[in-house]
């Protein structure tokens, strides 16, 4: 658990509705010497080449610190330690679901090896040093937690 969540993110994700939001994702950018993790999306999935921290969607009965650390470790094999709650990014989707991704900052004992299971690349980036296909969203995510 993480002490440095607020109270409105544990509860439950059900509440968000009256916000009209359908979908909910939760992910951490886990940080090891100064660099963050990012995926590289498949090709022939939507946003192919994209780099994205390790995210996905909330099952239903999980919170969504649950959600992110699961997907972690299922999206790139690392057991990561969240250390911190970043913030929400609200998106709507190719089906026009309004979504609410949840972001949490994460670290790892061992950051290796890095097992991915549903992308086809991954990078450890400097934060003044990302690919070109980062989507201003995680660029956004990565400057909040930078400042911190």
């Amino acid at each position: 658990m993480c002490r440095n969540i607020p109270p409105s993110v544990l509860a439950p994700v059900e509440d968000a509705a009256r916000d009209g939001i359908e979908r909910f994702g939760a992910g951490c950018l886990v940080r090891d010497r100064g660099r963050i993790l990012l995926l590289r999306r498949k090709q022939g999935d939507c946003m192919a080449g994209q780099y994205e921290l390790p995210s996905g969607g909330v099952e239903p009965g999980e919170s969504v610190e649950e959600a992110a650390l699961r997907e972690t470790l299922e999206e790139c094999g690392l057991a990561v330690t969240i250390t911190g709650y970043l913030g929400s990014v609200d998106y709507t989707n190719r089906k026009g679901q309004r979504g609410r991704q949840y972001a949490f900052t994460a670290t790892a004992p061992s950051t290796e090896p890095i097992i991915l299971s549903e992308h086809d690349d991954f990078i450890w980036a400097r934060p003044n040093a990302l690919p070109p296909n980062v989507s201003d969203a995680v660029r956004g995510l990565i400057a909040l937690a930078e400042q911190r």
